[in-house]
């Protein structure tokens, strides 16, 4: 396929994120970067690594986020970071400030309908469909077909590749004793009839993995992960809306035309106007390290770029605002520290309780004095 048929040179180029990477189609498109010069990549969690340093010679490569292999491109100095929360990531890409001429998609195949759905992620590829000029797609019979918000038929593509490729899976496997200690310690922060949020990382889905005696929960996210699966199975869950899926084939098959479980725009799924009306809203997110006023830093780790803004600060102040909502900061205690050594992505105004291996410290209503010794308590042990 001659990708030079569709992107021009100078445009923009979009593509799923993640497990939702169109694989082939983004091998083709950086083995033929010399056709379009000057084309800018937009890229979210590169797991597949498929895009290197070395195809900056042509591209200009761009990301919400340093997760994966964008640390590298990061490290080299050729990725440039928007550091938008994903709330705005819609809205940036509708007002062109985030281009999407072109944009590159994994479907599944189609269904009795000839619908083809957007499979494994929707999120910010929604308003990107709406807004471009072309779509390319490759259809991949190892992805599920699920209830997206969005669905194509074969009129609304550009170009049609058809693969049998398992797609890119997550990269971190069971979680360990750190990560389940600190998700034991989170248990009694999340009741019956919660509606969850969970962050990127082995932490918040280490959460999800011990949920299995409550009832009537509901999960509203960024992402659905692989701990969503035995939930829905125990009858813990009774449904979930997330942008993505992000986990392994075990999660995918529990996907595949299941009503109960939604991919959502970004549009919806981040909406402040969405989030204020969940009751109960409980966020779970990790960070790189947080300060002892409880200010988050979730993107710079010595040095390197290799988190996000993201969408952790839009389902954090909904779970603050949310009756009977908390915000849940999940990190090992030994990235309690005195100063932070990266941006502040998350407010000291928004802290909510940060939980470690060695317990809790909930920072609601507690002065900045009070945050610092209930955290170095919290850090060194004596808490």
């Amino acid at each position: 396929m001659d990708l030079a048929r569709w992107i021009r040179p100078g445009d923009g180029v979009l593509f799923g994120q993640a497990c939702a990477e169109p694989q082939t189609l983004v091998e083709l498109l950086v083995g033929q970067r010399e056709r379009f010069p000057g084309a800018t990549l937009f890229m979210g969690v590169n797991w597949s690594g498929t895009v290197r340093p070395e195809h900056a010679d042509h591209l200009r490569l761009q990301a919400y986020c340093g997760s994966g292999h964008n640390r590298r491109l990061a490290d080299a100095g050729l990725l440039d970071i928007h550091p938008h929360p994903y709330s705005r990531l819609g809205a940036l890409i509708r007002e062109r400030r985030i281009r999407a001429d072109v944009v590159l998609l994994q479907l599944s195949p189609p269904n009795a309908k000839g619908e083809y759905s957007l499979g494994l992620a929707a999120e910010y590829l929604v308003p990107a469909l709406q807004t471009c000029r072309a779509i390319v797609a490759e259809v991949n019979d190892r992805v599920p077909w699920t209830h997206s918000e969005r669905r194509l038929m074969r009129g609304d593509l550009a170009a049609v590749v058809e693969t049998s490729r398992e797609p890119v899976a997550l990269p971190y496997g069971e979680p360990g004793a750190l990560e389940q200690a600190i998700a034991r310690n989170a248990l009694a922060f999340i009741p019956d009839g919660a509606v969850i949020e969970t962050g990127l990382g082995a932490l918040p889905d280490a959460v999800l993995r011990q949920l299995g005696d409550r009832r009537n929960l509901r999960l509203h996210s960024g992402s659905v992960g692989d701990g969503v699966v035995g939930l829905m199975d125990c009858g813990a869950m009774l449904e979930a809306d997330g942008g993505n899926l992000m986990g392994t084939r075990r999660l995918f098959e529990h996907a595949r035309e299941n009503p109960a479980l939604r991919l959502r725009s970004s549009e919806y799924t981040h909406d402040p106007r969405v989030l204020g009306r969940l009751e109960r809203f409980v966020a779970i997110n990790s960070a790189v390290e947080v300060d002892l006023t409880g200010q988050v830093n979730a993107e710079v780790a010595r040095g390197s770029y290799l988190g996000a803004v993201g969408g952790a600060l839009d389902f954090v102040r909904a779970a603050n605002h949310s009756p009977g909502g908390v915000s849940l900061m999940l990190i090992p205690a030994g990235r309690i520290v005195e100063t932070l050594q990266g941006p502040v992505a998350t407010p000291r105004s928004e802290a909510g309780v940060i939980v470690t291996e060695r317990g809790a410290a909930d920072l609601r209503g507690l002065t900045l004095r009070e945050r610092a010794e209930r955290l170095r308590a919290l850090a060194s042990g004596s808490s």
